[in-house]
């Protein structure tokens, strides 16, 4: 069975979590390849889909949502999973209470659900570098905020990413489309 895992990242957090997902479903005897969506071509050729995108402001990337907008029809035919990565921090609840998870849904997952039905939305732990050269106008004039120590204190520098949760994930992911494949006779 042949998947295809597409990302969208833009300082790597991402990338580090669709290469790991890559790597297990690999581990599971799962035919991968790993593109950045953007560049992702000949995407008829896949059984199955695993796409993700690092989450701002409660949007992915652009590349990942025009991969996913590009390819409805086909992606509606396939079994598809969908990830984002996003909140940075330990903490599971926000000041408001708030599950820090789902606060974190990309508003992408409830129009992509009508659209494609994927399998699973999941959203990942991400990583922040405050000190990571800033991409974009956005960062670039938001750079100058991370600074400052309240910034810094709502915005926790590290790496956040669940790797055990995420191997997880990709396993449950394997073991759908295990049970998909047909039985040699």
């Amino acid at each position: 069975m042949n998947v295809l895992v597409a990302f969208a990242s833009r300082h790597g957090a991402t990338r580090g979590i669709a290469e790991r997902i890559a790597q297990t479903l690999e581990g599971k005897g799962l035919n991968v390849t790993l593109e950045p969506a953007g560049q992702a071509d000949g995407v008829d050729s896949y059984d199955a889909f695993v796409i993700g995108s690092a989450a701002y402001m409660g949007q992915w990337l652009k590349e990942a949502t025009r991969f996913v907008e590009q390819h409805r029809e086909l992606l509606a035919s396939r079994p598809v999973w969908l990830f984002s990565s996003g909140p940075i921090g330990t903490q599971t609840v926000d000041k408001e209470g708030r599950d820090v998870i789902e606060a974190s849904r990309p508003t992408q997952f409830a129009a992509f659900a009508a659209a494609i039905a994927p399998r699973d939305k999941k959203v990942f732990f991400g990583a922040f570098d405050p000190d990571a050269e800033p991409i974009g106008l956005v960062e670039k004039l938001g750079s100058m905020f991370t600074r400052l120590p309240a910034v810094r204190e709502a915005m926790p520098a590290g790496d956040f990413r669940d790797w055990p949760a995420i191997e997880a994930w990709a396993e449950g992911i394997a073991a759908e489309l295990e049970a998909r494949r047909p039985v040699a006779v």
